[in-house]
């Protein structure tokens, strides 16, 4: 297989500077401004690299839908509120959602001001087509990061987002945690270890009982956006769902992966045409939202958070209006969403929502 342009990039630069750290080589590969993965296709679906729950089935965002209903009544209704989603995909979640808002909270849905927070300019492209009607002509405002987000009360939605920010990886190696870094073997891009030791007061919780070659991830870029979006709600009032693929408690492990074409590929083989994610932990993001005095309304998984939410219902519903081949597929996904075996969606993803003080879930 001929190397990437991406690749290529990468090792002229590791030729320069030095091994990189693998935050910076996930930042290269997903958002460098001409090579990176996101910045140069549409990578769902069928003919891209993976499906997303709102993929599946309109069912998941129709819930998410209500939802975010509930928390704009608990709001007190207001005349004016932010609804933000990070990482939106084709658009197809806040389709879903905004349809269910409209039927039935239809005040909820002439209150919006949409914001998406978005990078790919082919994925901003998909959102614009989808939701073209959504909001009676009203156009979404996109952001490139968080930073420019309005100010003002928002209900905050983060579908497979966190799960694609850079971390940093540590490893256990001779008493003390080494930085992993992405450098280069015989010409080609392999992991080692930086030779100095990272100072004591940023080596993870554990290191009296690790053993060499433990693997210990630091989502840095991800507790800056969970404090960020913290800070926010604490100031403006409202909440955030976040739901990803990860673990409800802090682990050890290396929980690097990327997909192309549906199948997982070797991390540094691709770089630039294949997806990097990393498992998310919810109790680092829960840690850091009650920290800074939010309510943790919900901490679960997806497949209890849908089925508490009443997606069964709506899937029996559906069904009752549809022909026997769509009544097939709506049962499933249904249990492609909801199935809670250990090794399925329902319980790989987990689900995460929090709220200002004074608007916790009632």
């Amino acid at each position: 297989m001929s190397e990437t342009p991406l690749a290529r990039e990468i090792k002229d630069l590791i030729r320069q500077e030095g091994p990189i750290d693998v935050a910076r080589y996930m930042t290269l590969a997903l958002g460098h401004p001409r090579h990176g993965y996101y910045i140069t296709r549409d990578p769902l679906g069928a003919a891209g690299d993976f499906t997303t729950a709102p993929e599946i089935s309109q069912m998941f965002g129709e819930i998410i839908g209500l939802w975010a209903a509930h928390r704009w009544m608990i709001l007190g209704s207001p005349a004016r509120i932010n609804l933000l989603e990070l990482g939106p995909g084709r658009g197809t979640l806040m389709a879903d959602a905004l349809r269910a808002i409209g039927k039935v909270v239809p005040a909820f849905a002439e209150a919006i001001a949409l914001h998406l927070v978005e990078t790919s300019p082919v994925l901003r492209e998909a959102q614009a087509k989808t939701l073209e009607n959504s909001l009676g002509g009203r156009r979404p405002t996109w952001h490139d990061d968080i930073a420019s987000l309005p100010e003002g009360p928002s209900i905050i939605i983060a579908n497979e987002f966190f799960d694609a920010l850079p971390v940093h990886q540590l490893v256990h190696q001779g008493g003390r945690w080494h930085e992993r870094l992405v450098g280069l073997v015989d010409d080609e891009l392999a992991f080692g270890l930086a030779p100095e030791p990272v100072p004591a007061n940023q080596a993870p919780p554990l290191s009296d009982g690790a053993l060499d070659g433990t693997i210990v991830e630091y989502p840095e870029a991800g507790s800056q956006v969970m404090a960020a979006l913290s800070a926010r709600l604490g100031r403006f009032g409202g909440a955030a769902l976040i739901i990803d693929y990860g673990h409800l408690e802090f682990g050890v492990g290396d929980t690097l992966q990327a997909m192309a074409g549906h199948a997982f590929v070797d991390p540094l083989t691709r770089p630039g045409e294949a997806d990097l994610t990393t498992h998310v932990c919810f109790e680092t993001l829960a840690r850091i939202a009650a920290d800074r005095h939010l309510a943790i309304d919900i901490l679960t998984t997806q497949a209890h958070f849908l089925n508490e939410l009443g997606i069964r219902p709506m899937a029996a519903n559906l069904s009752r209006h549809a022909t026997p081949e769509q009544a097939e597929a709506i049962a499933k996904a249904l249990e492609r969403l909801t199935d809670d075996a250990p090794r399925a969606m329902g319980s790989l993803f987990k689900v995460l929502a929090v709220s200002a003080p004074g608007t916790e879930r009632s």
